[in-house]
């Protein structure tokens, strides 16, 4: 969970928070209020309660308009309660479904549609936040950029419906490789980035391995008719003092590097 969404459920615990309060201390008048209540029946209706040769003699005389006043006065304090408390369960409906619509919100604009990942204007963020951990725990921290090799001929031979899906299944995987600490981002069209929390770059060795594996296996399942994807993956490490478009610039490097030397194998 990133910092904003923390955020947001702080607000949202301090606010019903102050709601629960203002609950508490509407009951607390109405309890009061209550007693108060109760205390003048007994006043009004026993005035001359007095003890007299050890026993309790009661005079009582009230008026048909006292009894109205007394008992319209227990049905206006009933109708405030009931009021209130409505009006604060709505209100709490009300802040709770408005947090939760403007966070499906947020996080919609920073997801890719198609591949349900996160998108290229969530980067910037979410590279901060992780470099902002990295700083902290003084632990490494490693980008895979990830490009899907002839993805054009995939278009070309089966299809943009094939397209969309090869690029869904291909998210689904990187998702797969990974760890909930990590972060897999739609870079580009055909391209993918991945983030490797307390990874250095040698340690990005097994997560290139598994995608490898996984792909083979992929293909080996004949998704694409006599047409195997391959991944042309560039890696690099981040280190403090470096920009995120110097560290993006590394990878894109690497990427291509292994592209071409692909090309010529």
């Amino acid at each position: 969970m990133d910092q904003r969404s923390e955020s947001v459920l702080a607000r949202v615990s301090r606010e019903l928070s102050q709601l629960e309060k203002r609950d508490w201390e509407l009951w607390l008048i109405v309890s009061v209020a209550g007693v108060l209540t109760g205390v003048g029946f007994i006043a009004l209706l026993f005035p001359a309660a007095f003890l007299m040769q050890g026993s309790f003699r009661f005079e009582i005389t009230v008026s048909k308009q006292l009894v109205v006043a007394l008992a319209t006065l227990l049905v206006l304090l009933n109708t405030y309660l009931v009021t209130r408390r409505m009006e604060l369960r709505r209100i709490r409906e009300c802040l709770v479904s408005t947090t939760i619509q403007n966070e499906l919100v947020r996080l919609q604009s920073f997801t890719d549609p198609l591949t349900e990942i996160y998108n290229r204007r969530s980067l910037d963020e979410l590279a901060a936040r992780f470099v902002s951990q990295a700083r902290r725990s003084h632990k490494p921290l490693t980008f895979l950029l990830v490009d899907v090799d002839r993805f054009k001929e995939v278009n070309t031979r089966f299809g943009h419906l094939t397209g969309d899906f090869v690029l869904a299944e291909i998210a689904a995987l990187l998702k797969t490789v990974v760890r909930g600490s990590d972060a897999v981002v739609r870079y580009g069209g055909d391209e993918f980035l991945i983030i490797l929390a307390g990874a250095a770059m040698a340690d990005s060795a097994v997560v290139v391995q598994r995608t490898r594996t996984y792909l083979r296996d992929w293909n080996q399942a004949g998704h694409l008719e006599d047409f195997g994807l391959t991944l042309s993956i560039g890696v690099a490490e981040w280190s403090d003092g470096k920009t995120l478009d110097e560290v993006l610039d590394v990878a894109d490097r690497e990427m291509y590097a292994e592209k071409a030397a692909a090309q010529h194998a």
